[in-house]
């Protein structure tokens, strides 16, 4: 009976769960201006994922963004594409967490604000006035994922049956 107890207790437990959820999504279309969107997500790292942060490998997050110009005769036509990559790693030296973008990088003393610095982007510009056209009508296929595959190739290798590191949310959106 205790055996059977103990067993229940296990399971009533939640697991961590890892996953990315996109709070929210907005795309604004300027005449002048193009189209820009604004996003934020969360995170929530398996256990597998955040020790490999704390040991200093270092993680890479993908947002990618395409804008279709929707027709009735033929395939949707991708007017635009645009993507973003930041890379978080740990800093044990220095205790610190380094968020790098492109050429930037910037410091943080927690993980929690390493995090928040890449689930948030404002006023991303993903088409130029010139690509769009003022009557026609368009959507977005928005993506953000861990990037598995700039790991190191190590842990490539053994990533494909591990559902630890399969983090992605996808959305499709209507500009206006």
């Amino acid at each position: 009976m205790p055996l059977a107890l103990l067993f229940s207790l296990l399971l009533a437990v939640p697991a961590q769960a890892q996953s990315i959820d996109l709070l929210s999504l907005e795309a604004s279309r300027q005449d002048s201006q193009g189209i820009s969107i604004d996003f934020d997500v969360r995170l929530s790292l398996s256990k597998a994922v955040e020790e490999a942060l704390h040991r200093g490998v270092p993680l890479y997050f993908t947002a990618q963004a395409n804008v279709y110009r929707g027709r009735w005769y033929w395939r949707d036509e991708r007017v635009s594409r645009a993507s973003r990559s930041w890379r978080v790693a740990y800093q044990p030296l220095t205790s610190s967490w380094r968020v790098s973008f492109g050429a930037l990088s910037q410091s943080f003393p927690t993980q929690q604000a390493a995090m928040a610095m890449i689930s948030r982007v404002s006023r991303w510009k993903i088409a130029e006035a010139d690509q769009v056209d003022a009557g026609e009508r368009y959507y977005l296929e928005f993506s953000y994922r861990l990037d598995s595959s700039q790991l190191p190739r190590p842990m490539q290798l053994d990533l494909a049956a591990q559902s630890d590191w399969r983090l992605a949310v996808e959305r499709t959106l209507k500009i206006d």
